[in-house]
């Protein structure tokens, strides 16, 4: 039985061959294929005394996909790889592929396709709503350590989940970052009388080891180093990010709200990140 694909989104800009290339060395890590995936839509609008023919424009389309994703392809070594070109909105597609795929990955820019301008709907509709984690892949290939933000949310366990094999396939050291801050601590209180900074801190401390416990049980070969900062987590994140091969977090955190489908940390690090940024959901 054929293992989940790695899903690209391929729009045929010089961001969506990075994209490409990381994804492959990933999927030669797992040793799962690769899937190229084009989307284009018909454009909507017409010109006064301009007379069109539909089926020519569809072909153009056709035939610059179809280009785009053979370049695409010859970037994709030593791992089964297949092409798909579709009518359909990109957003719409890749979160559709993204059913039964090991991961979907997305270039920081695009054309105005999958990646859009600084990283517009698209990426954002499908980090929220893919049923995989998502990748947008940012900087240079880094061989420095994954970072994990971790804040005891479900959301945040399928964040570890995801950071410890990525560290582990990379035999990279993991570092597990939790930021606690006053408004999350007066939160849990309800308003009554806090704790002092030491004793919240000590708190802290023992969730994160919590946290990772079983995990490093099951991967004693990731080097974990454990961060505890009185900090916002995006600041605490980007302070790690700079170093990193990968920073991976949860679609939404403990101070997210319900109806906010991707939180307002990820959403930072997706837009502002120098490497790559993983986006994991539990799995349902």
């Amino acid at each position: 039985m054929m293992s989940a694909p790695i899903v690209v989104g391929v729009d045929g800009s010089d961001s969506a061959l990075d994209a490409v290339r990381w994804a492959a060395t990933e999927a030669a890590r797992h040793r799962v294929p690769v899937r190229l995936v084009h989307s284009y839509l018909m454009p909507d609008y017409a010109y006064p005394g301009v007379v069109v023919d539909p089926g020519e424009v569809r072909r153009e389309l056709e035939a610059r996909g179809a280009k785009w994703l053979a370049a695409a392809r010859a970037e994709v070594r030593h791992v089964p790889v297949d092409a798909e070109l579709v009518h359909g909105g990109p957003a719409a597609t890749l979160i559709e592929r993204s059913e039964g795929a090991r991961m979907v990955v997305l270039g920081a820019h695009g054309q105005g396709g999958f990646a859009g301008r600084l990283l517009g709907s698209v990426p954002t509709a499908v980090t929220a709503h893919g049923h995989c984690p998502v990748v947008v892949v940012r900087g240079e290939p880094s061989s420095g350590p994954v970072v994990v933000g971790v804040d005891g949310s479900p959301v945040s366990e399928a964040a570890l989940d995801y950071a410890f094999e990525a560290a582990s396939t990379r035999d990279a050291p993991l570092v597990a970052v939790h930021a606690w801050t006053d408004w999350l601590v007066e939160s849990a209180f309800g308003g009554l009388a806090t704790p002092d900074a030491e004793t919240v801190e000590a708190d802290e401390r023992r969730l994160l080891a919590e946290r990772l416990a079983g995990r490093q049980e099951k991967f004693p070969d990731v080097k974990v180093d454990r961060v505890v900062v009185h900090d916002r987590p995006v600041r605490a994140l980007m302070a790690h990010a700079a170093r990193a091969a990968l920073v991976v977090v949860g679609s939404r955190g403990r101070g997210g709200f319900t109806g906010m489908l991707l939180g307002s940390t990820s959403q930072a690090l997706v837009h502002h990140a120098p490497c790559p940024v993983a986006v994991v959901r539990p799995v349902s």
